[in-house]
Order: C-alpha cells, then structure tokens, then sequence
C-alpha cells in the first residue's frame, strides 16, 4: 500500500505539470496525431509518422512517449535494438486506443480544443476573483462574461460551434441509447438551444444564466407546451454532492468552467434544479441518470 504522504507527492507533482498535459493533447489534436492514426488502420511507424505530419522524429518521439505513458496511444515494440534516445525508432510502433479514439476531429476533440484556447476566462480563477465575488472571473478580467463577443474571442467560435455540435451528438447518442422513454410519445419537439442545436428541449442552455434567468425561460417553455399532454425536457449535468459516479468530476470541472465563462452560470445539484422548477410553477417533474455528464430532467406544466 503506497504511502499517504508519498502518493501526496505524486500527486502534487501532477498538478504542477497539469497544464503541461493540456497542452501536449492540444498540440497532438492541431498535427492531427488521432485522426492519422484513425485513417492508417494498423500500427505505424515513428518515421512513418512524422512523414505524414512533417514533424521533427525527435521531437514527435517525445511527444508519443508522453501520450503513450498517459495511456492515449498504445507503443508496440518489435525489435529490443536500439539507437538514437535508446530505441531504434522503426521498432516503435504507435496504435490507436479506444481514448485516442474520442480524440479524432468527429469526435470530443472539439471539446478540448475549445477548453484549452481562450485563456482570458482561466487567468480570472484566482484569489482575487473570489474576494471580489459576485462577477464571473471572465468579468473580473475583461468587465464582461464570455458571450460579449471580444474580439479576442472570435479566434474560438469555430471550436465554439464544433464543440456544441459534437456535444448535441453525443448527449442524443447517450439520451436514446440510456432513456429514449423521455422522447415517447412526442408528436412535435422544438429546440430551445441556439447554434447548431438538435431538437431535445434545452439541451446545455440552463447551464449559462441566472436562476432568475432560469426560472424566466422555464416560464416561458412552460407556456408553450400544452398542460395535459406536454413536458420540458432539459438535458443538463446534476452535481452530486454525497457521492457521485464516474462522471462527478468531469460535472465539478464543467461547473469551474461556468464560473470562469459566465457571469452568474453553474451547475446545479437535484436540490437546486428542483428549486427552480417549483418556482417556475411546474407541477412535477423526473430526473433521470444516464451514463452520460448530463442528466434528463422532464419537467410537467
């Protein structure tokens, strides 16, 4: 059993270098090292590799050996030779994993380079951010949230777009695979969402805005759906505060984001979605966990 104290070590040692992780990712996803791997079908080479992308072999190797000890790629040895850095780089060879597969341009990498692009929302998540209170860090910053359109931020709405797109895809995949009950018996379903949004209620938009503004909204969907027969579908993350799943943590750092971003976004526990149904005049409501960072919330007039 490995020592409290050291593992402590270890652990601070990660978050020292945590960054360093964020960005090595990105700069993997920008030379297109998953799709690569993707379209090759088979085990490649270093040489091979670093060809296709025009890379440095030796600066690419650094690279993989890094992603590959976080477990991103897979290293196949065939031959125990060596040479330059202590292997003989055409025994190295690089294959995908089912996470680099989530890292392909079609899939979550959208996701990541989004979060890893604008630093001005991160640089507000200090101290002095907090004593302030009241304000998003973004505003702290900047005098805005992140939706004021700065100049400085336009670089990012492509990843911006991609990034909802890629999630509308995979909160529907996650939705009908786990709960397609919710979409029973819907004769017609409006997307409330903007952008590039599919049609599933409110799908992340809650998320962005006050309870104040959340309660208007809820208000106004609640009109437009028929008493008997209707219900608001929200598909939004439910922060457990007792326990959790294997999701908990992505759901808290989705929550930092809203803190950094947002003037007055977050995201909220069961207690808290409940709340804002019950003063939105919502009669009852359902939530359900899925195998997802969202959870389905059917909310009845």
């Amino acid at each position: 059993m490995v020592n409290e104290e050291a593992q402590a070590r270890v652990d601070v040692w990660k978050y020292a270098f945590g960054f360093d992780t964020m960005r090595v990712v990105k700069c993997a996803i920008d030379l297109g090292l998953p799709d690569v791997l993707e379209s090759h079908g088979s085990p490649i080479t270093l040489s091979e590799l670093s060809t296709i992308l025009n890379c440095s072999p030796s600066s690419l190797y650094r690279i993989m050996r890094f992603l590959t000890n976080l477990g991103i790629f897979k290293l196949h040895k065939t031959s125990s030779s060596t040479g330059q850095m202590g292997e003989n780089h055409e025994s190295l060879l690089y294959a995908q994993t089912p996470l680099s597969r989530l890292l392909t341009k079609d899939n979550m990498a959208p996701f990541v380079l989004l979060q890893s692009n604008p630093p001005a929302p991160w640089s507000g998540i200090n101290a002095n951010v907090l004593r302030a209170g009241g304000r998003s860090a973004y505003g702290n910053t900047k005098g805005e949230d992140i939706w004021s359109g700065d100049v400085d931020l336009l670089e990012i709405e492509k990843h911006f777009d991609d990034s909802m797109a890629c999630h509308a895809r995979l909160a529907t995949s996650a939705l009908i695979s786990n709960y397609s009950e919710a979409l029973q018996g819907i004769g017609s379903l409006v997307d409330v969402g903007g952008r590039h949004g599919l049609a599933l209620g409110m799908l992340w938009i809650l998320h962005d805005w006050s309870d104040e503004l959340c309660i208007d909204i809820l208000k106004k969907c609640k009109e437009a759906v028929p008493v008997d027969t209707g219900k608001v579908i929200i598909v939004e993350a439910v922060i457990d505060e007792e326990g959790g799943d294997e999701y908990t943590s992505a759901r808290l750092a989705l929550d930092i984001t809203m803190m950094a971003g947002t003037v007055k976004g977050k995201e909220r526990t069961s207690k808290e979605w409940v709340q804002l149904l019950n003063d939105a005049g919502y009669r009852s409501h359902k939530i359900t966990h899925i195998k997802a960072i969202e959870s389905v919330i059917e909310a009845y007039p």
